[in-house]
């Protein structure tokens, strides 16, 4: 699964990988948790990049209430064009969710070990995601995402069956092209990111509490 996440990420590296320069500027961040806001890359109605920050907890447009989405931050690559919540969005409303940086933990006896998880080369990871669009009944818009899972590489596995769907340069334009919708061609790219182009080590507790987001999540310990 992913439930934390990092991000620091300059305007030149969206420029030069993304293809897209910032609105803003954008803080970094060491202890992403769900339902916080996070940067969203994905292609508008005309088929170019579009930076956005949205809701992280995927709210469906059919929703009646938001509350779904904090059960909705991870959707399963395998089975995503069967679920009522994600089969639609996966063919018109897919997106890349960047990041440093993910956690992920080991259970050792009675307590939890934080684990941090990079590329070897330091680049910023692509997570593969959909979003949608949920219009409250007071009006209020609310854009929101999910972030695909698969199963874990051979570096992961020790930790937890699950991990993001890290997407590859090569497929970043297949994936947000709005033109693809052939769900057998899009679950094609889904797969597990090779496990000799990451690299993992041990991270305090601090990481636990959201509360937390300073650099010294992700000092190793």
């Amino acid at each position: 699964m992913c439930g934390r996440f990092t991000l620091e990420i300059s305007s030149e590296t969206l420029k030069v990988i993304f293809g897209v320069s910032p609105f803003e500027n954008i803080l970094p961040r060491y202890n992403i948790a769900p339902t916080q806001m996070v940067l969203v890359l994905r292609n508008d109605p005309g088929n170019n990049r579009q930076l956005s920050y949205m809701k992280w907890g995927l709210i469906p447009h059919w929703a009646k209430e938001a509350s779904i989405g904090n059960h909705m931050i991870n959707a399963r690559s395998e089975t995503v064009d069967e679920k009522p919540s994600f089969r639609s969005a996966l063919k018109h409303r897919r997106c890349i969710v960047p990041a440093s940086g993910f956690y992920e933990w080991q259970k050792v006896g009675t307590k939890k070990q934080p684990y941090y998880i990079t590329l070897k080369d330091g680049s910023p990871m692509m997570f593969a995601g959909l979003w949608d669009r949920w219009v409250s009944p007071d009006g209020i818009v609310v854009e929101s995402c999910t972030i695909l899972t698969t199963s874990s590489n051979e570096l992961v596995s020790p930790l937890h069956d699950r991990m993001p769907v890290i997407l590859s340069r090569d497929v970043i334009d297949r994936w947000l092209d709005s033109r693809v919708t052939d769900p057998a061609e899009l679950k094609s790219l889904l797969k597990p990111y090779q496990s000799d182009s990451m690299s993992l080590y041990l991270v305090s507790n601090m990481v636990n509490s959201p509360k937390n987001d300073d650099p010294g999540c992700i000092e190793p310990t």
